[in-house]
């Protein structure tokens, strides 16, 4: 009988707050790390591509369309398709085709 009431009385009292408030700031610190830095990241270096692009590089656009830019305006770009030509807003472009461009990249991410 006394054992039960020993056990009854150790996990009562004490605790405090932080023992409540510490596994959400460890779930959040976790969030931060897996799923809102690494967004960020990629939405960086998007914006840093879509500043560098420049007359006659092969891009994707989100469409999967592969063609060379003829014209860049502020919001918009014109890509040449082979036999035609179409306007597309610049922040549809995904990716970078050209073989420089892409090993600029590579040297990026390594240094």
């Amino acid at each position: 009988m006394n054992d039960t009431i020993f056990l009854l009385n150790t996990g009562a009292g004490g605790g405090g707050i932080l023992e409540l408030v510490l596994p959400f700031v460890a779930m959040a610190a976790i969030m931060y790390f897996l799923l809102i830095r690494p967004q960020q990241q990629q939405r960086k270096r998007h914006q840093e591509m879509l500043a560098n692009l420049k007359k006659n590089d092969m891009v994707v656009t989100s469409g999967g369309l592969i063609g060379k830019i003829v014209k860049i305006d502020e919001k918009e770009v014109r890509l040449n398709l082979g036999e035609s030509e179409v306007r597309i807003v610049r922040s549809m472009i995904v990716d970078l085709h050209n073989k420089e461009a892409a090993a600029a990249n590579s040297n990026k991410k390594e240094g």
